[in-house]
Order: C-alpha cells, then sequence, then structure tokens
C-alpha cells in the first residue's frame, strides 16, 4: 500500500509530520479531517527512481532482541515524559532505521489511534514481541504504569543479550579453532600427502602403520569428496528432522544438559534466565500461574519446560512450587531453599532477582573458566593433527635415509 508523508498543524498552533498508508490522497486527507486536523501538506508516495530500494533478505530484515529493547527504553523515556503515546510512535518510527521494524510501528501506531490498547496492538507481530512483552505491556497499561515497565522491559532484554553473548564467547573460540583444524587437515592429506605418497611409491620404501593408514585416508577424502558432503547434509538434515519431533527434543535437550563441560554452563544459564523471567512477570503484577506459563514459553530447553510445567501443577492445587523444583536436576538446592524461603516470606520475586544476580555472576566465572581451560586443549589437539600426518609421511623417508647411509 501506498505510503503518503503529511504536514499538519493541531489545535493548538503546532506543527507535526508523519506517514500514513492509504490507497489515495483523499483517504488520508479524509483521515486528517476526522481528527480535526489542519492539512498543511500531503506529499504523493514515491515512485520510480525516487522510490526507496529494497533489498531482499536486508530491507526485511525483522528486528532483533537489540532494536527491541532500544525501542522499549526509548519509549519509556517519551512516556515518561509526558509525551502522548501514538506520538512517542511516531517519533520513534521517523528514528528507527530497521525498515521492517519502521513498518511494524506505523502498523502499531495505527491501530492504538484506532482505539486499540498497545499490547493488543502488539499481539498482531508474534515475530517481535513474544508473550512475555505483550503481558507485560498488559499489566502496565492494567496498572497505569507502563513507563516503568517498559524499562524493565529494556533492562531484562539488556540482561538477555549479555547473557547470550557470553554463551556465544565460550562457544566461539573452539568452534574457529576447530574449523580451522579441520581446513588445515584436509589441505594436509589432499594436497601434501598426495605428493609425499608418489615420492614414497617410486622408492618402494616399506611404509609404517601410520603412513598407510593416513594415504587411505587420503585416497577416501581425494575421490569420496562429494559423498562426504552429501552425508554430512544428511547428518544436518535428519538432527533438524529429529529434533522438531517432541521425543527427539527431548533427548537432544537432555544431552546438552548432561554434556561434560557445556552442560553445567546451559545449566546455569537456564536458571538465571529463569529467575529473571519469572520475577520480573510477578514483581509486574502477573499471576503466578500466567508468570510460570510465559517462563516456560522462554526457556529454550524441553528439560526446563518440563520442570516449570510441573512446578506450574503444583502451584495449581496450592502446594508450594519449591517442593516441585526439589525433584528437578535443572535446580540446585540452594535454588530451590531460596525460592522456598520467598514463598514463606512473600517476597518471591526480590528472591528471584537475587537468584538471577548470583547465576549471571555465576555464568560469568564458568565462561571466563572455560575459555582458559579450552584455549590449551585447542592448541594440544591441533599441534597433535599436525604432528601425526608430518609424522606419518617423514617416518619413511628417515628409514630410506638411514638405508642409504649404511
Amino acid at each position: 500500500m501506498p505510503v503518503y508523508e503529511y504536514r499538519v498543524r493541531d489545535r493548538s498552533g503546532k506543527i507535526l509530520k508523519s506517514q500514513m498508508e492509504a490507497e489515495t490522497a483523499s483517504q488520508v486527507r479524509d483521515a486528517l479531517r476526522a481528527k480535526s486536523l489542519f492539512i498543511v501538506e500531503i506529499k504523493p508516495p514515491k515512485t520510480g527512481l525516487n522510490a526507496e530500494v529494497k533489498i531482499p533478505g536486508l530491507s526485511d530484515r525483522p528486528p532483533n532482541l537489540k532494536q527491541v529493547a532500544v525501542f522499549s527504553k526509548q519509549l519509556a523515556t517519551l512516556i515518561n515524559a509526558g509525551v502522548p503515546l501514538v506520538q512517542s510512535l511516531a517519533i520513534l518510527q521517523r528514528q528507527i532505521e530497521n525498515k521492517a521494524f519502521q513498518t511494524i510501528i506505523r502498523s502499531i501506531r495505527a491501530d492504538v489511534e484506532g482505539g486499540l490498547p498497545l499490547s493488543e496492538a502488539l499481539v498482531k507481530h508474534p515475530r517481535v514481541f513474544n508473550r512475555l512483552y505483550i503481558n507485560l505491556v498488559r499489566a502496565g497499561e492494567t496498572s497505569g504504569t507502563l513507563d516503568s515497565i517498559l524499562e524493565r522491559i529494556a533492562a531484562f532484554q539488556e540482561k538477555e543479550l549479555g547473557l547470550r553473548g557470553k554463551i556465544k564467547s565460550a562457544l566461539t573460540y573452539p568452534v574457529v579453532v576447530l574449523v580451522f583444524a579441520i581446513g588445515i587437515t584436509y589441505f594436509l592429506l589432499t594436497t601434501i600427502v598426495p605428493q609425499f605418497a608418489g615420492i614414497l611409491a617410486q622408492l618402494n620404501a616399506p611404509l609404517p602403520l601410520i603412513t598407510r593408514l593416513l594415504m587411505a585416508v587420503s585416497d577416501f577424502l581425494k575421490n569420496s569428496g562429494l559423498f562426504i558432503l552429501a552425508g554430512i547434509a544428511a547428518l544436518v538434515f535428519a538432527y533438524r528432522w529429529y529434533y522438531r519431533t517432541p521425543q527427539g527434543r527431548h533427548v537432544i535437550d537432555d544431552i546438552k544438559l548432561r554434556l561434560p563441560v557445556f552442560g553445567p554452563l546451559l545449566k546455569k544459564s537456564a536458571v538465571s534466565s529463569f529467575a529473571r523471567t519469572f520475577g520480573l512477570l510477578i514483581s509486574s503484577g502477573v499471576n503466578i500461574i500466567e508468570s510460570l506459563e510465559i517462563t516456560k514459553g522462554t526457556a529454550n530447553n524441553a528439560i526446563v519446560e518440563d520442570t516449570i510445567e510441573n512446578a506450574k501443577n503444583v502451584v495449581m492445587v496450592g502446594e508450594p512450587m519449591s517442593a516441585s523444583l526439589a525433584t528437578s536436576r535443572v535446580f540446585p538446592p540452594m535454588v530451590v531453599s531460596m525460592v522456598a524461603i520467598g514463598e514463606e516470606t512473600g517476597a518471591l520475586d526480590s528472591m528471584l532477582y537475587k537468584i538471577g544476580d548470583f547465576y549471571d555472576r555465576e555464568v560469568d566465572e564458568a565462561v571466563a573458566s572455560l575459555t582458559a581451560a579450552i584455549e590449551p586443549l585447542m592448541i594440544v589437539f591441533l599441534g597433535a593433527i599436525v604432528g601425526t600426518i608430518v609424522a606419518g609421511m617423514f617416518l619413511p623417508m628417515f628409514s630410506i635415509i638411514g638405508q642409504l647411509s649404511k
């Protein structure tokens, strides 16, 4: 639908600039007059060479969590400063550089102008605003504290970004080194080893076991490259298909939590995310059953989701949630004890915040120690691969030189 830019003057004489989607300019004019606005100018939509260029996959890319966090913080600041909601959305719409996000904010603003609450307007964009976001905004509208709720959401999203960044930093180094090791190994086996093999074949030298194995692997890689790629693609497809099934998701997520090195880190991040999300919902006025249901939807792990679901069922029959968490291997005894104290004292939200802060620090320490431990291990691993290939190629040469020197 075409987008018309316009300038109008309100009843106080202030000039306002904005945009509107409409089929014709007359529809824009009628809509503005219905709001008792004096029209100064309506610009026709841009066409031809003046039209905005949209690159598929780039211009229409949905906003990421950081962009949504910035939007939440700016909207909270504008509302807290006394700017009306519709005008705040119009200001942010002009400032946002992501065109897809700009279109979403334009749609939200139009819905709010039409009389919808902000939370109901956000429901139409589930890819950007999840159930957690929408329910918190709804709670803020009900209690009249939308600005403070939006500030809490922004702070929560910033912590979520920080947690994700820590996990990525812990995983990036070993993945990069592993890819580098595979690349070097493939190059040596398909380029250098065949040249040595040709020389050794001409010399009719006796070959040790390690050399014969390397030559066999080299021949396989050179002659079966397409089969290897097809096998990798099939494994990736099978993994994704299996993970989409309920049983496969439970099995794979359980394995992730049981991994010897990364499992404890994933558990700590899961506890931190649970505590911060659940605490934010309760402190914002969302009832405990709905809070647990929303928190379960943000867990991203089937085992953690089952644990939260069990806790919700226990609360629904009037039992304390801590009793259910105690039966799970995800939540440590310390967390269970702190939740129990929060339930008894009526300060569950503040206790959850303390748990979240504690496990944020635990994740920091786990990432630092993991990075420090993995770095020398990866160097040794890479050196062992290269050393094995070099030894396998030069051992026969040493044998030949020894025979010639006799």
